[in-house]
Formats: C-alpha cells, structure tokens, sequence
C-alpha cells in the first residue's frame, strides 16, 4: 500500500536524525520539526488508508484528529494522549519562535512521537496483513 510505504519511508528518515547535531544546528534542528511535521502527515494518512481497507465507519473523510480518534477507538493507535500532543505540535510547530520550545520540541519527537510512530507502523502493517489474509480467503 503506498500510503503506508511513503509513512515507513519517511519515519526511516526521522529515525536517521542526529538529536545530539539537531542541538547545535540550527538549520539541522529545523529539518528534523520538518520531518516530523512530514511524518505525522504521512502517518495519519496510512492510518485513514488501512482503516478503509478494514471497512472502519467514518474513514472516508475526516481530519487529523478525526481519524486519530476513529483510530485509537478501533484499536489501531494505542496511545491517545501522545497523538494528540503530536496533533497539537505539529499544528504549532511552524509558529515556536522560542529556543526553549524548540529543545522541548526535539525532546518529544526523540522521546516520545519517534516510538508511538514506530508502533503505528507494525500495527498498521500487521491490520494490512489481516485485511489482505481476510481478502484472499474469500
């Protein structure tokens, strides 16, 4: 599924970053928020993409935080409350101005949104599976 290919793609690439340049370069440290911004993008968007592969009601259209919540209520994200501050830091991401927020920033894509879109990407390649298994026994 291409949706869910260009997501891995684009988390193998947030996965390369090197935190420890990201906190002395400043145009380095703006390609990774970049990057992250990319990801969540991506990654809401193969959640939307295996969702309708799964049938889900709702999955046709819906924003960011639509789709998150559909998500999360069928078992697909598992950890609301970081998706939604990921949903949140991606919205402001493109106004932090304070160097202090930016670190902070950094902190959670390393810390904490790096590994729930690692978990994203195995749960949505294991509901893709089971779609395509549910597919071929029919």
């Amino acid at each position: 599924m291409k949706k869910l290919d260009n997501f891995t793609n684009c988390l193998n690439v947030l996965k390369s970053a090197d935190f420890q340049l990201a906190n002395d370069n400043e145009i380095y440290r703006t390609g990774v928020i970049a990057q992250f911004n990319l990801t969540f993008e991506l990654a809401w968007k193969a959640l939307q993409a295996v969702l309708r592969t799964h049938g889900a009601q709702g999955a046709e259209t819906g924003s960011p935080r639509e789709i998150l919540q559909l998500g999360y209520k069928l078992g697909f994200v598992d950890d609301s409350a970081v998706w939604l501050a990921m949903l949140k830091n991606r919205n402001s991401s493109a106004h932090i101005y304070d160097e202090d927020r930016i670190d902070e920033l950094l902190l959670l894509i390393r810390d904490s949104f790096l590994p729930a879109f690692s978990v994203l990407e195995k749960m949505l390649r294991e509901k893709l599976n089971e779609a395509e298994a549910f597919e071929n026994a029919e």
